[in-house]
Parts: structure tokens; C-alpha cells; sequence
């Protein structure tokens, strides 16, 4: 079987430089070439931007499991196999102090959609062999990956041809709501959302309980930043004392939403340019994420 070769980039970043969530600006970005690229220098090739779910990035795809094939092992075993055509894939890190940045710019984390349309696209057909164009580029990714996935692709239509979301976030009634009684009071436990997050930074091991808060606050960064507002200058979805929901906040969210985005004319046309769209989820999803992608689906 003919192997493609991974090439580990250390790219620094001017947008990501002295961010607000005060994160590195130097981000390993690999890049996997197929078998083809060594062996057929006039040739240029397709690329994908894959996109790894909430506190991910893109070095967690190439993770060695006997149990599960990295993701450059696939594309080898794909392509051998005549399941795939080959292409170029770019693994960005959009990874934020707060577990993550949901691909968006936020005043709280930083320029993360720009980052990749702006730095690493055009990085990127500069250093390889690319089909340079949208038609022959396309996102993917999973879980907070495949909600970059729908955003990309409904706000870069000129960037990306083709787009396919695994598990993406959308209607965020469901996969956000259920969580946000257990974030506060978790965070009332704490004593607040300052103590809250010294003591999870200062946990060796960190528990699913935690990340369930933790997913809550870096969803506020993406969603509600809000830079007047101490310690992280993010706002939130409730209320810390009572738990009342903030509509004002609430609808912030929703304006990102995939599922409520579809009705803004320039996104529902922007998807209508793809030359793909493709999404999924598993029918037991723990945050409900197959009844939004049945919702998306609908609509």
C-alpha cells in the first residue's frame, strides 16, 4: 500500500498574536500529503480543512491508537482502496484556553475564523500543490468541528466548495440548555466563575463533569463575548444567582445557531453554492445532536 507522509508546520500566527484570551500565537498545524504528491510533481490536488471537536486541535487526529487508525492512516487505507480520491488535509489548532473557539472571531479568544480563511488557506497554496480554488476546497469536522464546518461554509462561500459536519452543534435549545443548570451550579459551588476555572486549570486530571462546565463557558467566549465584563470579558447565557435565562444573551447565541442562521437569506444561499453538503450524527447523541441534525435536515 503507497503511504502519504504527514509534514508538522510550527505557524505563527500575526491575527492569533497577543489574543485576548492571552493563548500562543504559534500553532502546529500538520499537514498530510497522499502518496501521489512525492511521486507526481505536475500534479496539484484538493485540499480539506479538518476541524477536531471542543479541546481538540489538530495534532489529536494523528494520535497513535492500535485500536483506531489515525487519520493519516485512513486516508492511506481510502485511497489504496479506491474509497477517496487523494487530497491534501490541513488539521488547524483552534484550540483557546476555554476549551475552544467554535472556529468564530470573539473579542474573548480571538480571530480563529480569520485565522484559518485569511493566514492558513492562502499559506497553504502557496507551500503545496493546491487546486487553489473554492471549487477544490472543502471543510469538515466533528462535534464543535462540524458546527465550524456549517459556519465556515455559510460565511466563506467564496473560500470553501464543500462542506460536511459529524455530529455538528446546531439547535442549541438542545445541546446547550441541559447543561447550563449543572454549569451553575457548579460554578455557585466554586464560589464563582473565577475560582471556578483556577481550581479546573489546577486539576492534573480533569472529569467529565468538568468539561461539561467547562463546555458552557467556552461556548459563551464564542458566542456572547462581551470585553466590559470581568474577569474574561464574556457574558452568559443566566443568571449566577437565580438561574434565570437572559434572553438578551440567549438570543446572542441563537443568532449563531446553524439552525437559525439557515434564515438569513445570505446563509441559506451561501449553502446552496456548495458542491457538497453533507452532515450526520449518531441516532443516541448525548447533547441531541441528531435531532438538530434531523432540524437542519427539515429545514
Amino acid at each position: 500500500m503507497k503511504t502519504g507522509r504527514v509534514v508538522m508546520h510550527q505557524f505563527e500566527s500575526a491575527l492569533l498574536f497577543n489574543n485576548p484570551a492571552g493563548d500562543s500565537h504559534a500553532r502546529m498545524v500538520p499537514v498530510y500529503l497522499p502518496p501521489s504528491y512525492a511521486t507526481s510533481p505536475e500534479r496539484r490536488f484538493p485540499v480539506v480543512y479538518v476541524l477536531t471537536g471542543f479541546t481538540g486541535r489538530g495534532r489529536m487526529l494523528l494520535n497513535d491508537n492500535p485500536w483506531s487508525p489515525a487519520l493519516d492512516e485512513r486516508m492511506d487505507r481510502l485511497i489504496s482502496s479506491g474509497g477517496c480520491g487523494e487530497m491534501i488535509l490541513v488539521m488547524p489548532d483552534c484550540f483557546t484556553r476555554f476549551g475552544g473557539s467554535q472556529y468564530l472571531n470573539s473579542t474573548a479568544t480571538g480571530g480563529y475564523m480569520d485565522h484559518i480563511v485569511t493566514e492558513l488557506v492562502p499559506f497553504v497554496d502557496r507551500a503545496y500543490r493546491t487546486l487553489a480554488s473554492r471549487e477544490h476546497r472543502g471543510v469538515v469536522g466533528k462535534s464543535s468541528g462540524g458546527y465550524g464546518a456549517w459556519v465556515m461554509a455559510m460565511m466563506h462561500p467564496e473560500i470553501f466548495g464543500a462542506m460536511a459536519a459529524h455530529s455538528g452543534d446546531c439547535y442549541f435549545e438542545y445541546c446547550y440548555r441541559p447543561d447550563i443548570p449543572k454549569f451553575l451550579s457548579a460554578v455557585q459551588a466554586a464560589g464563582g466563575i473565577e475560582k471556578w476555572f483556577a481550581a479546573f486549570q489546577g486539576k492534573i486530571q480533569k472529569k467529565h463533569e468538568d468539561l461539561t462546565v467547562l463546555n458552557i463557558l467556552g461556548m459563551a467566549a464564542a458566542y456572547s463575548p462581551s470585553p466590559a465584563i470581568p474577569p474574561f470579558g464574556i457574558d452568559f447565557p443566566c443568571d449566577f444567582d437565580t438561574g434565570v435565562f437572559r434572553d438578551d444573551v440567549c438570543d446572542r447565541w441563537l443568532k449563531l445557531d446553524p439552525f437559525q442562521m439557515l434564515d438569513e437569506q445570505r446563509y441559506a444561499d451561501a449553502l446552496r453554492q456548495m458542491k457538497l453538503v453533507y452532515f450526520d450524527c449518531g441516532t443516541r447523541d448525548e447533547w441531541h445532536l441528531h435531532l438538530g441534525a434531523r432540524l437542519m435536515s427539515r429545514k
